[in-house]
């Protein structure tokens, strides 16, 4: 199975990173190939520009890491997007990756009896989120309301129509003990290198 990840944290010595370490090596242990895309490393810009937009428009990107992207794109069987929650939602880089390469007539199509969207990614069987925060879960439940679940998960995915999206949120990161970290790491790589096609 190809699995890509998306990956937005500017800290190498975050615990995105370490995450990031977790899941690649349970995905690999399990025999899957992994393309990751680095949006920082990659410096990818985030911008849509009156340029972007227009070409977003016609169904013809300009930008090259754009095309590129979609490309990777649809050799994907499962999407992983990992990533910290600042100010109760995605960082501005996760933000415009949705904006400028989930797109049209690569990504979703507009449904042909004029009402939603169909997904186009046909290799894709599952999507996964995975978030980091400070804040802890209950309060981000009940003050905030799940910002994440109802923009990744409904908002996003779910209107273009893919079905299979699971979002695993680690909250409370900074005031937790190191153990229950390192064992939130240990689970991780065992929950990918189980993961079967």
């Amino acid at each position: 199975m190809r699995t890509v990840i998306v990956f937005n944290h500017p800290y190498n010595g975050s615990y995105c990173n370490a995450i990031l370490n977790a899941v690649t090596k349970g995905l690999q242990k399990a025999g899957h190939e992994v393309d990751l895309m680095h949006l920082d490393n990659d410096g990818f810009n985030p911008v849509m520009s009156q340029a972007d937009l227009k070409a977003f428009v016609a169904r013809q990107p300009i930008d090259p890491q754009v095309i590129d992207y979609n490309e990777r794109l649809k050799k994907a069987d499962h999407l992983i997007f990992i990533f910290p929650i600042w100010w109760d939602i995605m960082p501005a880089t996760t933000k415009g990756f949705i904006d400028r390469v989930l797109s049209p007539g690569v990504v979703y199509d507009h449904h042909p009896r004029g009402f939603g969207l169909v997904p186009l990614l046909k290799n894709l069987k599952r999507i996964t989120i995975i978030t980091t925060m400070n804040k802890p879960g209950i309060l981000y439940l009940l003050l905030i309301g799940n910002l994440i679940r109802k923009v990744m998960v409904r908002s996003v995915f779910k209107t273009m129509g893919y079905k299979n999206i699971n979002w695993i949120s680690f909250t409370s990161v900074k005031t937790v003990s190191q153990a229950k970290r390192v064992k939130w790491l240990s689970n991780l790589e065992k929950r990918f290198s189980t993961l079967i096609n």
